[in-house]
């Protein structure tokens, strides 16, 4: 049996990610429970969890990761870091042709890189196996409350960054008083339920879609709307949710009716490029527009909220966006304005209870997979580049690669 080294590389994406593919303790299983696997962790001072405690769990620290064959990251890996020939894990953000990340897929290439993505890891049904949804959920939700509090003067809650775990962070968004506003959640995944948790957990009442529309509150309400309760068809005719997912297209936003009486929306649910936008910019100028703050967790860049104009950071996580002009303001500078809220690292804030979570599902959903036999083809269809070639399934990047959009082709 051949010896495998697996490394845990330093994150060197700017802003700066604290998060981890394992934590020590994890690192340390893998080591006990795979006889021909050794695990290796390239120094960082950034990481939420010290080199220290990966050398008190056992784990070798070292700066130069050249001899490991399997290398996991979180975030995008710097170009000029890349090491050819080796087996990367991580968060490429590619599959929809991003512009800013042709470069990287084009040294992966260039290097003969393998590419998993962990956000194609999937098994047979087509679930995802691995991800931070949560997490993103829950610190997004808290971040449209704090975002919301700030911007009509409520309350100052702390930073999510600033509390050490959940628990902190689940007392201090308990002090939180809100007035009776409505809040519309979109999404129905692992993100949606994260936020619901902080909603639940500040005593917001869930209501109906229908209650959301027709109703007025005494107290502060949410609905969490799905894919068709603000998309219809284009002909009119009615369908089951599945043919949503298969013909976007056929689609139009219906999304107009719950602007209309939403003070806050959290966006949370994953867009297709096919599928249409909730609103448009030229939507926000209508007097009826009542949203005054955007928490988007799902954060695509001009994507199913064209207010969200560019990536926020968690130094300065809110802009505000002027309808009339369709440009970025300072945040709060206007009562007009939508507050916008785009942090595109989310889990980060709560960077070690994330990670834990997410190490968590790579020991159990995909380690067996990737060290083993890949009986359900869950490695395969994760893997984006080998060998100097895109795989087949992700053949659609070609025109991407070169130089074009590609057809950005969910798979």
């Amino acid at each position: 049996m051949n010896k495998i080294n697996l490394g845990i590389i330093k994150e060197g994406k700017v802003p700066v990610d604290h998060r981890v593919p394992f934590t020590p303790q994890q690192a340390a299983n893998i080591d006990q429970t795979y006889p021909n696997v050794s695990v290796w962790c390239q120094k960082s001072d950034i990481r939420c969890f010290e080199d220290k405690e990966y050398q008190e769990a056992g784990i070798q620290v070292v700066e130069d990761m050249s001899h490991c064959d399997i290398l996991f990251g979180v975030k995008e890996v710097p170009i000029r870091e890349l090491i050819a020939g080796k087996t990367y894990l991580f968060f490429s953000h590619t599959i929809k042709a991003q512009s800013y990340n042709r470069e990287l897929l084009r040294e992966i290439l260039k290097k003969n890189i393998t590419l998993i993505d962990y956000e194609v890891l999937t098994d047979t049904t087509a679930r995802r196996l691995v991800a931070f949804g949560r997490y993103a959920g829950i610190v997004g939700a808290y971040n449209g409350i704090l975002t919301f509090g700030r911007r009509f003067g409520l309350f100052n809650l702390k930073k999510a960054s600033d509390a050490f775990d959940l628990r902190e962070l689940t007392t201090e968004y308990s002090k939180a008083a809100l007035p009776p506003i409505k809040i519309a959640l979109t999404g129905s995944g692992r993100v949606a339920g994260g936020a619901m948790e902080v909603l639940n957990g500040m005593g917001i009442k869930q209501v109906t879609p229908q209650e959301f529309l027709e109703q007025t509150f005494n107290e502060p309400v949410y609905a969490q709307l799905k894919s068709l309760d603000y998309n219809r068809r284009k002909d009119g005719q009615e369908r089951e949710k599945g043919d949503f997912y298969l013909s976007p297209e056929a689609y139009t936003s219906d999304f107009g009716k719950y602007a209309r009486v939403a003070d806050m929306l959290i966006a949370s649910a994953y867009w297709d490029p096919a599928a249409p936008r909730l609103f448009t910019e030229e939507d926000t100028t209508n007097p009826d527009f009542a949203i005054k703050v955007i928490a988007d967790i799902t954060c695509d860049i001009e994507g199913s909220i064209p207010t969200t104009k560019k990536a926020t950071t968690v130094a300065d996580p809110v802009y505000d966006y002027d309808p009339s002009t369709r440009e970025i303001k300072p945040a709060y500078s206007g009562k007009e304005h939508i507050s916008v809220m785009a942090i595109d690292n989310l889990p980060c804030e709560l960077p070690r209870d994330a990670s834990e979570d997410f190490g968590k599902d790579l020991q159990l959903h995909i380690l067996p997979h990737l060290l083993g036999s890949d009986e359900d083809s869950i490695i395969e269809r994760a893997t984006i580049a080998k060998d100097g070639h895109l795989t087949s399934r992700y053949a659609y990047l070609e025109a991407y690669v070169s130089g074009g959009s590609g057809d950005a082709v969910p798979v």
